[in-house]
């Protein structure tokens, strides 16, 4: 089964993969001339940079979506959890001293 990390990590090895591609195609402008140097490290920077920006915005968004399909499906958060577990723990200890200090296990 195929999850929404495994479909965010392909997506980030495919723009790698473009990423390297566009180095590669810019080299061989390069050195054929019809690009200098200059602009080919030029023009791979600003691919990079929309690379990087893209997938932010992806990461971003996909983030969102999973949050509230979360909300829509009424799951505890971690947050949520957390804070139970708290209470749990407090509770624990109140009963401890209630019960002078005798602990049972119940696993």
């Amino acid at each position: 089964m195929t999850t929404m990390i495994d479909v965010i990590k392909k997506a980030m090895l495919m723009g790698l993969g473009a990423q390297e591609k566009a180095k590669e195609f810019v080299e061989e402008l390069v050195k054929k001339g019809e690009l200098s140097k200059s602009e080919g490290a030029k023009i791979v920077k600003e691919f990079v940079t929309k690379t990087e920006e893209n997938t932010n915005i992806m990461e971003k968004n996909i983030k969102g979506f999973i949050h509230k399909a979360f909300e829509k499906m009424n799951l505890p958060t971690k947050d949520d959890l957390e804070r139970l577990e708290k209470k749990v723990q407090a509770l624990s200890s109140r009963v401890k001293k209630i019960e002078g200090g005798k602990e049972e296990e119940t696993d």
